[in-house]
């Protein structure tokens, strides 16, 4: 079983013109699907919004009032917003600001019940890793991941892998779970980028591993740290269910890092980490730049179902990526493969010493592990 979760909630709500998540993105990835005949009806599941007592799972009640209490169109005071983090620090008051979230969180949740026979759910608007008990934060008012990894546990599983492709260190996913045996989290990054978090000696209490990395990483690199580092780290653990954040903002024509990878890593990502488990949940996350989030979110579910990329884009998908637009200056003046095509050209390069050695640190410290874990076995 194969499904893509979507809700019509993310065509009409934005986070306000001039903010990064203003731009279409799982609209986009749903229409594009579609254009290409890679989505159907019967392959296709409109998702509800969890419900107030699934989000207290994680989330304190307050906070959940306050949410909805703004949706209703009550004001915060400034304490308030201070407390909360809303209004603040990038994360806008806006219409839709408890039932968009939750919507998020119910699709991720629908993931869970759909996988617990086995089978692949891919839901791009969730993958919200930053969101906080009682804060937003990084632009996350609820934590879905959290919540989808808090209901496969509920569901009895004890083998759980969780796999952070975004180019920001998914914080609120690791502080949910420090050292939660049940769970494996890895996490690649770029180095020194905000929330500044997931250093590599940042172990989350036993149970994170953490693969920082530096500007520039490329596809290269991206191989490398895949084959050397992460699936060892997946496969060790034999996991039965495997829960993969896919941001898109670590490609290089995302504004909001300086990683430099092109959607081939990303994609190539994922295939190797499918059939890994016999559950996989594959979520969104971050990016700001509307086609390259099209293009790869697209891709991804190619992978997912074993479609062949195709060299050119038929023309109604390349009109559908024309109609998109973006308000930073290189929206203003586009290359034609933003339109014409779903793959990007490769970025490849050297790999450098930095990150060889934390492939190393990694490998090192999963070798302990697996030893430390035969030691205790036999006592």
């Amino acid at each position: 079983m194969i499904r893509f979760i979507g809700n019509e909630i993310y065509r009409r709500s934005h986070l306000g013109r001039s903010h990064p998540l203003s731009i279409p993105r799982v609209s986009s990835c749903i229409d594009l699907s579609r254009l290409l005949g890679w989505l159907g009806q019967a392959s296709y599941v409109e998702c509800q919004a969890a419900t107030r007592e699934a989000l207290l799972r994680f989330h304190r009640a307050d906070y959940i009032e306050v949410l909805q209490r703004v949706e209703a169109g009550e004001r915060l005071t400034p304490e308030e917003k201070r407390r909360y983090n809303i209004g603040v620090n990038g994360n806008p008051l806006y219409a839709e600001i408890f039932s968009r979230p939750a919507t998020s969180c119910g699709a991720t949740l629908l993931a869970t019940q759909l996988v617990r026979g086995g089978g692949v759910v891919y839901s791009p608007a969730g993958g919200t890793h930053h969101g906080r008990p009682a804060q937003a934060s990084g632009f996350c008012y609820l934590n879905d991941i959290v919540l989808g990894l808090h209901a496969l546990l509920d569901n009895g599983f004890t083998r759980i892998v969780y796999v952070d492709l975004d180019a920001h260190h998914g914080d609120g996913v690791q502080d949910a779970f420090a050292a939660n045996s049940r769970i494996r989290l890895i996490s690649i990054h770029e180095h020194a980028r905000w929330p500044n978090t997931g250093s590599i000696d940042d172990d989350g209490g036993g149970n994170a591993f953490n693969i920082p990395v530096p500007q520039g990483f490329h596809d290269d690199e991206m191989a490398l740290v895949m084959e050397e580092a992460v699936l060892p780290l997946v496969t060790s653990f034999a996991p039965e269910a495997l829960v993969i954040q896919g941001g898109a903002d670590a490609l290089a024509d995302d504004p909001l890092s300086k990683l430099a990878l092109s959607n081939n890593a990303l994609w190539a990502a994922v295939g190797m980490l499918k059939g890994t488990a016999p559950r996989m949940i594959v979520l969104g996350g971050g990016g700001y730049n509307p086609w390259s989030v099209a293009r790869c979110w697209t891709g991804i579910w190619g992978v997912i179902t074993d479609r062949s990329i195709p060299d050119r884009l038929p023309l109604e998908a390349e009109n559908y990526l024309r109609t998109l637009t973006w308000r930073r200056s290189a929206g203003r003046n586009p290359p034609a493969h933003w339109f014409t095509t779903l793959r990007d050209e490769p970025r490849l390069g050297p790999i450098r010493e930095d990150v060889r050695l934390a492939v190393r640190a990694i490998a090192t410290r999963h070798h302990a592990n697996r030893v430390d874990v035969r030691v205790k076995g036999a006592a």
